[in-house]
This record gives C-alpha cells, structure tokens and sequence, in this order.
C-alpha cells in the first residue's frame, strides 16, 4: 500500500527576501513521517494572489494533502484566505463559530475585537475550522488543503490539531552509518546496494571533518527487516 502524498505552501515576502527564515516546513515534515505520509513537494511562494491561487490549485490536484503556513492573520497582506476561498470558487465571510473563538479570547485578554481582528474570523464557505489553542484565532481546512498560521509556536499547534484527524501509511523508518571514504569510492557499492533493495531509499549525504572526507549513508523504508538487512550489508560492505 502506498502512503498519502503531501505538499507544502509557504507564503510570505519576508520568507523569499530571507528576513524570516522557515521552520514550519521541517516541523511540518517530520510529524508527516511520524503520521506515515510522505511530503513530496515544498513551494515558497510571495504574496501575490496568483502566484498563492495557482499553488493551491497546482498542489491540492496532486497530491493527497496540502498545508499552506502564513497569511491569516490581521493585517492587510494577510490574504492567504481570500486566495483560498478564489482557488476553489467559494465565498468567505465573517464566520459566527469563529468569531465566538476570538470574542472569547479577546475578551479574556480585556482586549477589543476590533475590525482587523475580526479579519481571522473570515473562513471561505464550507471549510471545517483548525483548533489554535495558543491564540485562538482558527486555521481551516477546505476539501484537501490546511491552512495554517505562520508564526512556528501557532503552526506547530495547528499541526498537533490537524494531522491526527488524517488518515496516514506506514511510517518512514531510517537508519544511518558514518563512513569515512570518499562519494566517488562508495558509489559503485551503494549503486548496487540499491539494486538490491528497490523499495527502499539510500541516499549519501558528504561531508570532511578534519582532512578526512566521508559521507553519511541514510537508508530510508517502511518494512523494518528491509532496511535492517541493508543496513547490516551496508556496515559489511565498509567494515575495513
């Protein structure tokens, strides 16, 4: 059986300019292998309505899954939502569950829920809303896209509310060894160590510590025997 699909949107200007730098996406990719579905594909992508709107339908038609970080919040260049609801042709609006989720919390802060709050209360017609247990306001999903907060803490906790509720695969088991050769020397080998073991995934990662150059050899697969037979031929393979 193979494993649901996933991919990732990041929005945001201050991504693409390196103002921010990302972290939602390795969060993100390692709850996925826990979960047992494979995150295939990440795009990065500014905040622009078309180039969010062409994402969104690009990815949601190829994959199983889709997450978006960024955009939801209060200010003006939050559209992340509006380009959502365009992508697949629905209305949005103020919604009353999700404003109740904010006057609840507004009110506990003794804050107002002024207009530019009430902003994270506009939820694209028929979306089922995400729990945000650290600031209330709500992430939503729409047939096959997540749509999370972009703030790491928030999205983590979006990520702890939504993942669970899908269905996954195996998960994605790996293994590694240090071997301290050269790429050009272990390749012959790994080749044929792939051949052998077609349903897994090896891959060679180089590094040089101290003059010595080496590489760290990753096998990656769902049957724990597999990639414990591979592994154990791998370590043979470079024992001397």
């Amino acid at each position: 059986m193979t494993n649901p699909t996933a991919a990732m949107i990041v929005i945001g200007d201050e991504i693409l300019s390196g103002r921010t730098r990302d972290s939602n996406m390795h969060y993100l990719a390692q709850e996925l292998t826990k979960a047992g579905i494979n995150l295939a594909e990440v795009r990065m992508v500014s905040d622009d309505p078309g180039a969010i709107e062409g994402a969104v339908r690009a990815l949601s038609s190829a994959f199983d899954h889709v997450f978006t970080s960024g955009g939801i919040g209060p200010t003006h260049d939050d559209i992340t939502a509006d380009c959502i609801a365009r992508a697949f042709d629905r209305a949005i609006d103020v919604r009353d569950d999700a404003r109740a989720l904010l006057q609840v919390h507004y009110d506990r802060m003794g804050t107002d829920l002024n207009a530019a709050r009430l902003r994270m209360a506009r939820i694209p017609e028929g979306a089922v809303l995400i729990e945000n247990p650290v600031s209330a306001a709500p992430g939503f999903s729409i047939e096959n896209v997540h749509v999370l907060a972009g703030v790491p803490a928030v999205f983590q906790a979006m990520v702890a509310s939504v993942v669970p509720t899908l269905v996954g695969g195996k998960p994605l088991l790996s293994q590694s060894l240090r071997v301290f050769r050269g790429e050009g020397d272990i390749a012959g080998p790994l080749g044929a160590l792939a051949h052998d073991f077609p349903d897994l995934s090896i891959g060679s990662y180089p590094f040089q510590k101290d003059g010595a150059y080496g590489a760290q050899i990753v096998i990656r697969g769902q049957d724990a025997a597999q990639v414990d037979a591979a592994m154990t031929r791998l370590s043979r393979m470079f024992d001397a």
